[in-house]
């Protein structure tokens, strides 16, 4: 295998990585495989690669993958939970730091957490410093 090759194939999984997060994860472990077993195919007979080596790589891309995965489903409690916490908001009174002060009309949920919408038509980011009565 060529060094252009090994070099074009690592350019290429290094570029998918700048797409969104879960599908760059599952095509980079895709590229690592197609990578890994091309590397096998043409590794020169009299010189292979270390087998310890290529098992410790598949070892570490493995538990990225699992961490990956882990924080796909830590994702999915914290959704939950904002949407537990957005239904027990609606008609009570939110205080802030700022001295912003009402009733909340209604409740979005966002990346940033639970935002509350009060009956002034202010949004309030649910968060530390808010007082819920």
């Amino acid at each position: 295998m060529s060094v252009s090759s090994v070099s074009n194939a690592t350019a290429a999984v290094s570029q998918s990585a700048s797409t969104s997060t879960s599908e760059a994860m599952s095509m980079d472990y895709d590229s690592f495989l197609q990578l890994l077993v091309t590397q096998m195919k043409n590794q020169d007979p009299t010189e292979p690669t270390d087998m310890a080596e290529q098992m410790s790589q598949l070892a570490s891309f493995s538990n990225v993958e699992q961490n990956i995965q882990t924080n796909t489903k830590l994702d999915s409690v914290l959704s939950q939970l904002y949407v537990n916490q957005s239904t027990s908001l609606v008609g009570k009174t939110i205080t802030t730091a700022d001295d912003i002060t009402g009733v909340v009309k209604s409740v979005g949920i966002y990346t940033d957490g639970v935002v509350a919408t009060l009956e002034d038509g202010s949004n309030v980011l649910v968060g530390p410093g808010v007082t819920i009565s």
